[in-house]
């Protein structure tokens, strides 16, 4: 155990807003953090009294070091009462209620173990909502103007099990209660799953404001034999250019008497 008044150890808190499995940024172009957010109970008046004793010390050594001999009047002190409001003015969340709040922040990947102090490799096994006990520093900085105490984070060793924050489930919650269950059908061939369409292509073409439609076979042409009228041939009768006078059909003379083509 540490002699160094500013390095705390709390007693059991609860964890929110975990990110010590890999790090994360604040915000757009800051670094890369290992962080969690811890909710220490009020009734925890000893882990209460460690974390004010650390601040004062931290406070001491900023006047020393960074502040110049002078302790600043508007000074960040990085706990907060969670019945109260956020530095920016809205409420805290319900399981504030009744804690201490603080944030601890980290480059360095925390080591987190069990009660046995066998490290925890599993990320189902950390989570917001779980409870620890959480080793921190506080420390003075001056950072483009702004003073004020940090708050480090060191390591952690989970105490046991909570009620995920941030809408996460466990299993049991999800399947144990058998309740809103949907019933489970036994599988079906591949073959049968296949459903016959509502409607069929003709139903899905049909309009009701309009005749229904009667595809109409064409019909075959019939042969028919063609037919020809039978004429029986005349002879014409030679005229003579005279009046009255007859021509000989084959000579073409005029006839005068006896017998024809003479």
């Amino acid at each position: 155990m540490s002699n160094d008044i500013k390095m705390v150890v709390t007693g059991k808190v609860r964890l929110s807003y975990v990110n010590l499995l890999a790090p994360r940024a604040q915000k757009q172009g800051d670094r890369l953090k290992y962080s969690t957010t811890l909710l220490i109970p009020k009734a925890d008046v000893a882990t209460k009294e460690r974390i004010d004793n650390g601040i004062l010390a931290a406070m001491q050594e900023g006047v020393t070091s960074r502040w110049n001999g002078e302790r600043p009047v508007q000074l960040s002190i990085p706990i907060y009462d969670g019945d109260g409001a956020r530095p920016a003015g809205d409420s805290f969340s319900e399981e504030c209620k009744g804690h201490w709040v603080m944030t601890a922040y980290s480059e360095l990947k925390p080591q987190i173990v069990d009660l046995a102090m066998k490290e925890i490799v599993s990320s189902t096994e950390i989570y917001s909502g779980m409870y620890a006990r959480v080793s921190i520093r506080f420390f003075p900085y001056l950072n483009s103007g702004k003073k004020g105490i940090g708050c480090s984070l060191g390591n952690v060793q989970k105490l046991e099990d909570g009620e995920p924050l941030g809408g996460r489930t466990t299993a049991a919650d999800d399947f144990g209660g058998g309740f809103g269950m949907a019933p489970v059908q036994a599988s079906v061939p591949v073959q049968q799953q296949v459903q016959q369409p509502r409607f069929s292509p003709q139903q899905l073409l049909y309009n009701p404001q309009e005749p229904a439609y009667v595809p109409v076979k064409p019909q075959q042409p019939v042969y028919q034999k063609p037919t020809y009228q039978q004429t029986e041939y005349q002879q014409p009768i030679a005229q003579s250019i005279y009046p009255g006078q007859n021509l000989d059909p084959i000579t073409g003379v005029p006839f005068t008497g006896g017998s024809m083509g003479k």
